[in-house]
């Protein structure tokens, strides 16, 4: 097995009196598409800004390609590729400028590929950064954060507030980043459904802590859920070993298990409770099952 792109071990920081992080290990391997989720506020940026070495672990360690990212910031960072919700480009610029000057800092720019990146999202290489909308920063971001063809690229939020026509095009950047072989993506979002779409891995973070760390499509097979229709109509639906949330009303109601039925199905046996229907469970019913919120909730940190 390769090292891991990223390997992140015991990682805690705190600002003040609030922890943003507690004994965070995360290992990121080479050629994944990792997800990274959590409501806002969970602890996502400060983990990631730990990944780029804008942050000091206060205890633990962070690696990126067997690294320390504040020790050796230039090996680090000239590898990764970055895009971020606010996306700071300097508004003076051109669109051709800022590709101008981006090259100057990545040996391994392409002209080729930035120049195919910018036919692709339209951007006009006369605009000024500063009267580009939202949309349009974001795939000028998301051009310099690939034309290095980087070994990591780590998006934060990057669809945040954007159009689901802007969304696409992210995140078909991201499948075309990841066909390079041996490309790996560090994806974090509180759009649960866009994670689902391209991850491999997914991580949950809930109140600086992982409360759930697994391969996707393992995740998936070792949950299901469950329609439920009880014979009366009830306030609240049994607690059962292995069931880690109900919701619905009335009769009907709908469990997230974890492994199978099977538990469910010996509890409610002779009580005339009927399954009506069984299914693998979404990444957004996982986080909500696991966590107790939806992910979109309350700044980052």
């Amino acid at each position: 097995m390769s090292e891991p792109v990223i390997e992140v071990s015991e990682l805690t920081r705190r600002f003040g009196a609030r922890a943003a992080l507690t004994s965070v290990s995360v290992s990121v391997p080479r050629g994944a598409v990792y997800g990274l989720v959590g409501a806002n506020g969970a602890g996502k940026t400060t983990l990631i800004k730990h990944v780029l070495g804008l942050l000091r672990p206060e205890s633990g360690s962070v690696r990126v390609f067997g690294l320390d990212p504040v020790a050796e910031p230039v090996a680090v960072l000239s590898r990764i590729g970055y895009l971020s919700e606010e996306n700071d480009l300097p508004g003076w610029m051109t669109v051709d400028e800022l590709i101008r000057y981006s090259r100057a800092l990545y040996p391994g720019w392409d002209d080729a590929y930035a120049e195919e990146l910018r036919q692709t999202f339209a951007l006009d290489a006369a605009a000024r950064i500063k009267t580009l909308s939202k949309g349009q920063k974001a795939r000028a971001g998301l051009l310099v954060a690939l034309a290095h063809r980087p070994e990591l690229l780590v998006l934060d939020e990057p669809s945040s507030g954007l159009d689901p026509i802007v969304r696409r095009d992210i995140l078909g950047a991201v499948i075309r980043t990841i066909a390079h072989e041996g490309r790996t993506v560090l994806f974090s979002s509180h759009l649960l459904d866009e994670v689902e779409q391209v991850a491999d891995h997914v991580t949950m973070i809930s109140q600086g802590k992982v409360a759930l760390s697994a391969p996707l499509d393992a995740m998936k097979q070792s949950h299901r859920c469950v329609t439920v229709r009880f014979p009366e109509s009830r306030p609240r639906p049994p607690a059962v070993a292995g069931v880690l949330r109900w919701d619905g009303a009335g009769q009907d109601w709908t469990a997230v298990c974890r492994h199978g039925s099977g538990e469910l199905q010996a509890a409610l046996a002779g009580g005339g409770a009927q399954i009506l229907a069984e299914r693998a469970p979404t990444l957004d019913e996982l986080f909500f099952a696991h966590v107790g919120i939806h992910a979109a909730s309350e700044p980052d940190a």
